[in-house]
């Protein structure tokens, strides 16, 4: 059963709080919370072995995933469930009602699933840390590169190399007193794991942020911030993953700000920001003056 954007069982509350804690559950936990979100309203009418027929496995499991999850068991969550009622103008929802509401309903997840002691962790680490080592491909270099800048205007030490082979050289740079802190939608980019494994030989800390528990990345990581699946899980690009990453750095970055140990350092990145900003156009050859009404493009 599949279920559109402007589905009132989108916008759930409830399904949200199950697609955010799939990442901490076990397989077959996960089992469990990927057969509601596939049918919820079914759901609604089976019993607890019921369930554990059509996820593959027991009533205990059922129940301890139900738990893990924040409901106090099966029955707990059938009534959240059945508070769903459909909304007849849902079906009305525009692209950009979807996006927005995507985007909206992937941060109220990742802020559930954040864990306060394992974030003030990574924001240690991040602070005392000699030099960082920032590392993201495919759709998630571009939450990296932007975090890179950031953590340059707090004071830190930063690197994050596009390149694939840069990234491993810089990695085998690294030593104990050193970070390394990686984006993976899916916790399994070769090249990702291949940096990461080359700090982690050296001694360096490794600070994932990711959207599922059991994979590569996960298992030679010692600390993990949980990004959330993505709201739609079968698209290759996870847009909703990846708002919820760029957010989990910015709150990062805005902790370090913050935090007792950091050094203030004049990085003069407000006298950069002033430089690169200009009243008016340079005046050479090929720049007018005025814009051209007769032309709009060059205005």
């Amino acid at each position: 059963m599949s279920h559109s954007s402007a589905d009132p069982w989108r916008s759930s509350a409830t399904l949200a709080r199950l697609r955010a804690g799939l990442a901490t559950l076990g397989p077959g936990e996960q089992r469990v919370a990927r057969a509601v979100l596939a049918e919820p309203a079914a759901v609604v009418e089976l019993s607890t072995a019921e369930l554990a027929a059509a996820s593959g496995t027991s009533p205990a499991t059922v129940v301890r995933a139900c738990q893990r999850l924040g409901f106090r068991g099966f029955q707990h969550l059938r009534l959240e469930l059945a508070r769903v009622t459909p909304d007849p103008e849902c079906a009305a929802a525009t692209p950009v009602d979807a996006a927005f509401g995507a985007a909206a309903e992937a941060l109220t997840a990742t802020r559930a699933t954040i864990d306060p002691v394992g974030f003030a962790a990574v924001v240690d680490l991040i602070v005392r840390a000699r030099r960082i080592l920032l590392v993201g491909n495919g759709f998630s270099s571009p939450p990296i590169q932007d975090a890179a800048l950031r953590f340059t205007t707090a004071g830190r030490s930063v690197e994050a190399p596009l390149d694939i082979l840069g990234q491993q050289f810089s990695a085998r740079l690294l030593t104990a007193q050193d970070m390394c802190l990686a984006v993976s939608y899916s916790g399994a980019n070769t090249h990702t794991l291949r940096a990461c494994a080359a700090a982690r030989e050296r001694g360096t800390p490794v600070v994932a942020i990711t959207s599922y528990s059991t994979t590569p990345l996960t298992r030679i990581s010692d600390h993990v911030l949980w990004a959330g699946a993505g709201v739609h899980e079968n698209e290759a690009d996870s847009f909703s993953a990846r708002i919820s990453q760029s957010t989990i750095l910015y709150a990062l970055q805005r902790a370090v700000l913050g935090h007792p140990e950091r050094e203030a350092v004049d990085t003069g990145a407000r006298d950069v920001v002033a430089d690169a900003l200009s009243d008016s156009l340079p005046d050479e050859p090929g720049y007018p003056n005025e814009c051209d009404t007769r032309n709009p493009s060059d205005c």
